[in-house]
């Protein structure tokens, strides 16, 4: 992955956080208390500018109540069911 597709990748990823964050109503100092991540952190891991630890991640999740997948990859636990359910891998090219 290039560096632009991984600063893509972050600001998809922070742009979820803060988006449930406000759904759910809170500000960015009460997620903070709820995770245990500084204000600060949790500011540039919205605004793309901080790559977080999976730790953190997983952290931010259950503050918000959802699935660290969503915040990953924006898809519910449902879809996600579904779409495993379509096919197997096909590794014939790959032996």
């Amino acid at each position: 992955m290039t560096n632009d597709a991984e600063n893509e990748r972050l600001a998809e990823v922070g742009g979820r956080i803060r988006a449930t964050r406000e759904a759910r109503g809170l500000i960015l100092h009460e997620l903070a208390r709820l995770s245990g991540i500084s204000a600060s952190a949790l500011s540039l891991i919205e605004t793309g500018q901080r790559d977080l630890r999976i730790t953190s991640l997983y952290r931010i999740a259950n503050a918000l109540r959802i699935g660290a997948g969503y915040l990953l990859d924006g898809r519910d636990e449902e879809t996600r069911k579904q779409e495993t359910k379509r096919g197997g891998y096909d590794l014939g090219d790959y032996t």
